[in-house]
């Protein structure tokens, strides 16, 4: 079989390569070049690594045959059109803590820089001036830090500072303050962090709702002798409005390493002395590179092995708990058998969580539903992606739920899906043992022990003698073998259910006879795709 190609775009490092492996056909161009990038994305690749000079828009996406991954090595996905690439069914994931360390210390050397005129003194002592007494600065000691964004850098930033013997507040309106006072952080509103601070560090992604957020009217309101940062991302931070206030002693200096336009050489801020700025070197180390390369690399070794990847930022659901992790395939199938089982696609599926588990975000399990249904009624090319929307063209819905009473097991999970017709089926599963073993142990009301494996025949019938002698007969003149058998007799009324397991699909054909044969009321063919 022939290697799923890999096309590195830009200039990664070598561990990434490393972190690869052998399995993959690995092509290299300039992601940079657009003629280049899309005659590489054309020629058939089925993930792109890239870092921030690789622009995945539609036209590349559209380029791109056989796309599945694109991976950003890095953090920010300004250059990736994320609508686009989710409606294609590609995953677009990224190193979200691959430069956080990195980021938080270039912000703590900025915020130094700036508190004792590094630049302009090395300058000038380059320039052949001992000027000692022009760049007096501040101690940071016993001062407060206001940190706008209290994120995992924020936070990061805040440790170290405190470390300084500074007193530190912050802003965010989705930290809870339960949370930052575990951290020995106090949160304060914008207003108050503006007023009081004697430092600030901004570490809030650009939105509509961030953009220019520290702006004309917030600088108005802060101490002269404040010093601001930002390392975070170019627009938060209204650079028109910074200059003005520093020009006229409003603030008393800053350390910038983003901008609104990059790349930026020539910005007025460029010439004031209590300015000390760096050309975007957040994640510019060589740990960080290795780290977001890596990162990236085993996403996409799992992503391409079909695996769902923790960091892909286009699957709904958010981060995936160890303990929810072994239950997505198997609610694939609980959900293919459930449709199967209902002769039609489903209009609603109901997942509940039950026993220990239910305490856990199982929201993903939903997406792992819908793509069961999906799969059941033959769409192609269905991912953890594009699912939800397909499902959504198709009138699909799904939800998940969680009950802390699992009386039978330690967890479990049952699975309703709801047809057009006004019936619906219940299919229950759970993992056993240590190995997490996939079984099926209930379909409405009849108990089982049923592995799912790929081909499986349902038959539901009024209980009475000879039934298993009449199928097997069936099956035997065909030549399909059967490879385990259960009867599941109902608790209160006089119903069977009969599960086996065989080695091939039953034709349609063979299905009619075996109908015809048993007079079972229904009988069902499942092919489970794993």
């Amino acid at each position: 079989m022939a290697k799923p190609v890999v096309l590195i775009a830009e200039e990664l490092s070598p561990a990434t390569m490393e972190a690869l492996g052998p399995d993959f056909e690995v092509r290299h161009c300039n992601g940079a070049d657009r003629n280049e990038l899309l005659a590489a994305l054309a020629a058939g690749v089925d993930a792109v690594l890239i870092r921030s000079a690789t622009k995945m828009d539609a036209e590349a996406i559209s380029a791109a045959k056989g796309l599945k991954v694109i991976a950003r090595a890095g953090v920010g996905l300004d250059n990736v059109e994320i609508p686009v690439a989710t409606a294609a069914g590609v995953m677009v994931v990224n190193a979200p803590t691959s430069n956080i360390v990195s980021a938080a210390e270039l912000a703590i050397a900025l915020l130094l820089a700036s508190a004792r005129f590094i630049s302009p003194a090395h300058a000038a002592l380059r320039a052949g001036k001992w000027a000692r007494s022009k760049y007096t600065g501040a101690e940071i000691f016993e001062k407060t830090l206001g940190i706008v964004g209290f994120g995992r850098i924020g936070q990061l930033v805040a440790a170290r500072m405190q470390a300084f013997g500074m007193n530190v507040i912050a802003y965010d309106p989705y930290m809870s303050p339960a949370r930052a006072a575990q951290l020995n952080v106090r949160l304060v509103e914008l207003d108050e962090l503006l007023r009081t601070s004697d430092f600030i560090t901004i570490h809030l992604p650009k939105t509509k709702e961030t953009a220019n957020l520290i702006g004309e009217e917030a600088l108005s309101k802060v101490k002269p002798s404040l010093r601001i940062v930002n390392a975070a991302r170019g627009g938060v931070l209204d650079e028109a409005a910074l200059y003005r206030a520093l020009k006229e002693g409003r603030v008393a200096g800053a350390g910038l390493d983003v901008f609104a336009t990059e790349p930026c050489t020539d910005s007025p801020l460029f010439e004031l002395d209590n300015v000390v700025a760096t050309p975007h070197l957040g994640a510019s180390t060589d740990e960080a590179q290795e780290r977001a390369g890596i990162a990236v690399a085993v996403s996409v070794r799992k992503a391409l092995a079909g695996e769902l990847v923790p960091d892909a930022v286009n699957v709904k659901g958010g981060a995936i708990h160890e303990e929810i992790r072994p239950s997505l395939p198997l609610v694939e199938k609980m959900a293919q058998i459930a449709s199967v089982m209902g002769g039609a696609q489903p209009t609603t599926i109901d997942v509940q969580v039950r026993g220990e588990i239910h305490e856990y975000d199982a929201a993903i399990l939903a997406t792992s539903a819908l793509k069961g249904a999906l799969i059941a009624s033959n769409c192609e090319d269905v991912t953890y992606v594009n699912a939800p929307g397909l499902a959504a063209d198709r009138g699909i819905s799904a939800s998940v739920s969680a009950n802390p009473e699992s009386h039978m097991y330690r967890s479990m999970i049952s699975l309703r899906a709801a047809f057009a017709d006004g019936k619906s089926v219940l299919v229950e599963g759970t993992l056993m043992g240590i190995r997490k073993v996939e079984k099926i142990i209930a379909i409405d009301g009849f108990d089982l022990d049923l592995p799912p494996s790929n081909h499986l025949v349902f038959l539901r019938y009024t209980d009475r003698p000879g039934m298993v002698g009449a199928l097997g007969g069936v099956l035997g003149k065909a030549g399909i073998n059967i490879n385990g058998m259960q009867v599941s007799q109902h608790a209160t009324r006089d119903e069977a259910l009969m599960a086996l397991t065989v080695d091939s699909d039953l034709p349609a054909e063979l299905m009619e006879q075996v109908k015809k044969e048993t007079n079972a009321e229904l009988v069902r063919s499942v092919t489970v795709v794993s």
